[in-house]
């Protein structure tokens, strides 16, 4: 899952402060009912098209995979879910063979004989990642495999070329031994390769349930997962019910001595903790804010708008909140904030203008605008946390410089703006998304380049960003995986959209170190060259950093085991509610 995001918080207009029926809903105390919220559209419950923050999340509450992050465990640490435990791996690390788990099935549904969901068997993940593979279906995470699973590639470029892909050829890396027995043979080392079977690309999807459904799979989500959803649409909430048939999971023992009190109180639990999971769909902040104050929401981010009256200048909680049982978490995101250039276009194959723009962007106002000044200025496209991080290297066309920018705006051409086309700027729809761009607008028109803000639904700019058809575009992006290879990817010349790489940057010396890395197990010498390739991508500007985000998350004293993640993939299975706090809170709000 590549998970982009929605770019940026901003400050909302005093008419979006509108009321809402939801804020007034009365709460049901007879049941553990999780209340979440999500800041835009979700796109489908596929599996292999779910390279969003949003979609991941959602496909992860009813679908599962081999590998998960263990909960309460930091640094993140893999650890066996749907496979019985961790791969034998071949001496020279290229064939991994897993045990899968006996007893797990797939959910009760019309698709499976007198609607009983079937055991999931080994085959069950050769069909899905030859799905993720297929040349017809155009999975968004193939960049996540391409070229690593020996036969693989070759089997999507034979039937790249033929009418009907046949899903029952073998393929020389990825078979099924036995009914619980499955083997990956790599073509190449691929030290990340395990991350990626933690991902929800690749959780297990039932051959029945696909062919049943056809081309309305996507809202028809049938796993193994924690939670049922019968329908998937595209409404403003979601509503997941506990899965009646899901196996024996309990909460985990292992942990950091940070969470070592969560851990005591839930190890040995079964999993889910909660009945039922409403997810809201609010993509404007100040909506999230008044469900939240009402207590229809068990935690948000705090919003721009509400940030300096909620947290105190030595990041403390108000304690107007805080008599009302709300606590605030802050902890750093392993992501990168960014706009984009569509280096398809012969115009951003200038670098002189590319560098000219980065030089007129101001990030340290957009820090105090946006994030309140608590994001670190991203110097590079490796979050700090991470080997290839730079903590004290500075970008040489990172700071704003407008006399720079206007000499360099010349070199390429284009003194004062002049012979340069207006450029579109493309954002999701919502206010704040919005405002971010007129912010942008606003710091080219002071070098005299002229740019136009287009709002689109976030599906609708995934799927413009994918065929190429915008010019430049804000958007974040958050770690699959703890790797800087996993952000230096979103520059790699092959992974080119519909993979990782929107912006099509295509560098090829670039390219040939990023490869040698990727080979390469977790060493000095590797950090070595993320570190070069960092300062390359400084040097060519092939997007223009925006900052590295912390995360001011507020919750209600009722919700249990909530703990920050950068992998919020199934996280709500953890997750609790105190009925009785509960009670006594709501009557605080």
């Amino acid at each position: 899952m590549g998970k982009l995001k929605v770019f940026g918080k901003l400050t909302l207009v005093a008419s979006m402060l509108v009321s809402f029926a939801a804020c007034t809903k009365k709460q049901n105390l007879d049941e553990k009912v999780l209340n979440l919220v999500v800041a835009s559209e979700v796109k489908g419950m596929d599996p292999i098209y779910a390279n969003d923050l949003y979609s991941s999340n959602e496909v992860a509450r009813v679908y599962e995979g081999l590998l998960e992050y263990e909960y309460l465990k930091r640094p993140y640490t893999l650890a066996p879910n749907l496979a019985e435990s961790m791969p034998e791996v071949s001496a020279d690390g290229l064939t991994y063979t897993f045990k899968i788990k006996a007893g797990v099935f797939f959910q009760d549904d019309k698709a499976f004989p007198n609607g009983k969901g079937r055991e999931l068997v080994a085959e069950d993940f050769v069909y899905s990642i030859k799905r993720l593979a297929d040349p017809k279906l155009q999975g968004l995470g193939w960049w996540m495999i391409d070229g690593k699973i020996a036969g693989l590639n070759e089997w999507r470029d034979k039937y790249s070329k033929e009418d009907v892909v046949d899903y029952s050829e073998t393929i020389e890396g990825l078979k099924a031994l036995d009914r619980y027995t499955l083997q990956f043979k790599l073509s190449k080392p691929f030290p990340q390769f395990l991350y990626s079977l933690a991902m929800p690309f690749t959780f297990a999807v039932a051959k029945e349930v696909v062919e049943f459904y056809g081309k309305e799979f996507l809202n028809h989500p049938v796993g193994t997962g924690p939670f049922v959803l019968p329908v998937f649409t595209q409404e403003k909430r979601l509503t997941y019910t506990k899965n009646p048939t899901f196996r024996k999971k309990t909460f985990p023992s292992e942990h950091s001595e940070e969470f070592a009190s969560i851990a005591k109180e839930n190890a040995g639990k079964d999993l889910p903790l909660v009945e039922k999971l409403v997810v809201n769909i609010m993509k404007e902040d100040q909506p999230r804010w008044l469900n939240f104050q009402k207590g229809n929401l068990d935690f948000i981010s705090i919003p721009k708008d509400n940030f300096d009256s909620a947290v105190t200048p030595d990041n403390g909680l108000a304690d107007t909140l805080a008599k009302k049982g709300i606590s605030l978490l802050i902890s750093p995101q392993l992501d990168v904030t960014y706009v984009a250039f569509n280096h398809d276009m012969d115009l951003f194959k200038n670098k002189k203008l590319r560098q000219a723009m980065a030089l007129a962007y101001d990030s340290k106002t957009s820090n105090k605008l946006f994030y309140n000044n608590t994001a670190m200025s991203a110097q590079s496209i490796v979050p700090p946390g991470i080997a290839g991080n730079m903590p004290n290297y500075v970008s040489p066309f990172r700071e704003r410089d407008l006399e720079k920018a206007k000499s360099l705006l010349a070199e390429a051409g284009f003194a004062d703006g002049k012979g340069l086309p207006e450029i579109t700027y493309d954002c999701p729809n919502s206010t704040v998304s919005r405002q971010q761009g007129e912010f942008f607008m606003k710091n080219m028109a002071d070098i005299g380049i002229k740019v136009k803000v287009i709002q689109n639904t976030w599906p609708e700019l995934q799927k413009k960003i994918d065929k190429r058809q915008v010019q430049m575009w804000g958007i974040a992006w958050g770690a699959d995986y703890p790797d800087a290879e996993n952000f230096l990817q979103l520059l790699y010349g092959p992974n080119r959209s519909p993979g990782a790489n929107g912006s099509g940057f295509n560098n090829p010396q670039f390219n040939e170190l990023f490869k040698k890395a990727s080979l390469m197990q977790d060493t000095p010498e590797r950090t070595a060259i993320y570190e070069k390739l960092n300062r390359m991508a400084s040097e060519e500007v092939p997007i223009i950093y925006g900052v590295h985000r912390q995360k001011y998350t507020m919750k209600h004293g009722w919700l249990k085991n909530y703990v920050s993640t950068d992998f919020d993939a199934g996280q709500a299975m953890y997750l609790d509610v105190d009925l009785t706090k509960k009670a006594e809170d709501l009557d605080k709000l």
